[in-house]
């Protein structure tokens, strides 16, 4: 653990020497947390990214989302939605750099997102069901601090038929999502603290 701890304060320790350099690649890696009424999902997200300016980049993000929501107990049964979602958005982000480590960024994305949601007991088998897709999107706003990354973002995914305990579709639910997350990009030069 001790390693592990000493390995990250060096990399932000080393992420404060350089400027984030025009011309530069880099990949990001993020998970979140996305909160969901009574439930929770967790998301993650890799996004190869192009440096078209010190302060402007654009990139392709692929990302994953699993949300279980609306749990309720009915006797001895458990019934919860469940939704799996992925993504791929074409993105760019514009930074605000300060001449220090710590650079506030927004930016957005949009793509194609596909996505499929089951409301089951434990008992249900989920062989034969089809996903939904179409046009998604994302918005988003954080800061990078050397090579650390936060932002909370919000996807617009689209709606899919609900299914319930198999291919019976009842109605159709909302997919898009708020997460909240956390990751480090790889390569693409560093911020710069003066």
């Amino acid at each position: 653990m001790k390693k592990i701890i000493l390995s990250v304060v060096a990399l932000l320790i080393f992420g404060f020497t350089q400027a984030q350099r025009e011309g530069g690649f880099r990949v990001g890696l993020d998970m979140g947390i996305i909160p969901a009424s009574g439930g929770l999902g967790i998301s993650f997200d890799i996004e190869p990214k192009y440096n078209i300016k010190e302060n402007m980049s654009v990139g392709l993000r692929i990302g994953g989302a699993a949300i279980v929501r609306d749990l309720e107990e009915i006797g001895n049964t458990t019934l919860v939605t469940a939704t799996g979602i992925g993504s791929y958005f074409g993105t760019f982000d514009y930074y605000f750099p300060s001449g220090k480590s710590f650079v506030p960024f927004v930016g957005g994305g949009i793509g194609y997102a596909t996505a499929l949601s089951v409301r089951a007991d434990e008992d249900v088998e989920v062989d034969n069901l089809d996903s939904d897709s179409g046009f998604g999107g994302v918005i988003r706003g954080g800061f990078e601090w050397g090579k650390f990354r936060m932002n909370l973002e919000y996807n617009f995914v689209p709606k899919t038929p609900l299914y319930l305990n198999g291919p019976l579709t009842t109605e159709d639910i909302s997919n898009s999502y708020f997460a909240v997350n956390l990751g480090f990009y790889i390569g693409g030069g560093k911020w710069k603290k003066n």
